[in-house]
């Protein structure tokens, strides 16, 4: 039995299944980044994969591993924006249908561009508990594949696919540093990392209004999200069963950050490298400017994960950056 859920091996798959699909995503250096985080960081620019958003690969992966018997009846996910998009495009690649059910307060353009891809968008209230109930409603009511968006082994090893690509891009990395919301980039990263080069450090990045991966890491056991609220609305999920014992094993630390340095960060890469992410990947880059991250000694080429660029532009208040 594997202990995690997912290895190399499946992580390979995914990465030969999803090929033909996604978009091999560029790494971007900057100089005056550098001089912000004192070392070199390496970017690997994931707001440029389909539908804007990492989410892609692990959508992809668990769409194209359904048997093609279940697959004529569907699939149905519950998502705040990315992982929606994600599944409605990966849907539309296969030519099945795909239920979304999305939290009331999910961003229109978020809503908008699932339902561009084809997807049937199902509105609920804006917790987890009346998601995840929606969506098993609609499973029963459509007979389609439940697909969860990070705590599941597919998606898991689809998203690890990332890190194959940046090891290839940045042989000399040393470190990489991925934002955290329920674990599932974090988890298929570490657990491609671990055998591809187990000397890379990992660390996790996250907001201080959604910060249960740093209370979880600090208390050595599992403690939910409870009434988040970050400016970082791709982070306000909790970590799953599955996601949790990679966290707890294999990254080394989590660093918190205000969302104020979110925002600073986003708008110092949107100014200084015309790159557009959203505050889930400028946490990562917040991170790498933190003083707790500088403190950190022992390398000097880090990869960053920019996770996405999907944002209501008319929500960001950039005069409070």
């Amino acid at each position: 039995m594997k202990p995690y859920a997912a290895n190399l091996k499946d992580i390979q798959a995914a990465a030969q299944r999803i090929q033909p699909h996604i978009h091999r995503t560029p790494v971007f250096t900057s100089r005056t980044l550098d001089g912000f985080a004192s070392r070199m960081l390496h970017f690997k620019c994931e707001n440029f994969q389909r539908v804007g958003a990492f989410k892609m690969r692990g959508a992809l992966n668990a769409v194209l591993s359904i048997s093609d018997e279940a697959a004529a009846a569907g699939v149905v996910t519950h998502s705040s924006g990315n992982f929606a998009q994600a599944v409605a495009a990966s849907a539309k690649i296969r030519g099945i249908p795909a239920h979304i059910v999305m939290p009331e307060n999910a961003p229109a353009i978020k809503r908008r561009a699932v339902e561009g891809y084809g997807g049937r968008v199902i509105t609920c209230e804006a917790t987890l508990e009346a998601r995840e109930r929606t969506a098993d409603q609609v499973r029963q009511e459509t007979g389609a594949t439940l697909l969860h968006p990070f705590d599941q082994d597919e998606v898991i090893a689809g998203q690890g696919t990332v890190a194959i690509e940046l090891l290839e891009q940045v042989p000399q990395l040393e470190a990489v540093v991925v934002p955290v919301g329920g674990g599932g980039l974090i988890s298929g990263v570490a657990l491609a990392l671990r055998e591809l080069q187990p000397d890379i450090r990992i660390f996790a990045a996250e907001p201080r209004g959604a910060d249960d991966a740093y209370r979880s890491k600090k208390a050595g056991r599992l403690i939910p999200q409870t009434d988040p609220n970050t400016i970082a609305d791709g982070l306000l999920t909790s970590l799953g069963e599955r996601t949790w014992p990679v966290i707890r094993d294999l990254v080394e630390q989590v660093i918190v950050v205000e969302d104020k340095a979110i925002m600073g960060a986003m708008r110092i890469v949107w100014e200084r490298m015309k790159v557009i992410i959203e505050p889930s990947a400028a946490t990562a880059v917040a991170a790498c400017f933190s003083e707790e991250m500088k403190e950190i000694r022992g390398f000097s080429h880090m990869g960053v994960l920019l996770t996405g660029g999907n944002l209501d532009l008319e929500k960001i208040p950039f005069r409070d950056a």
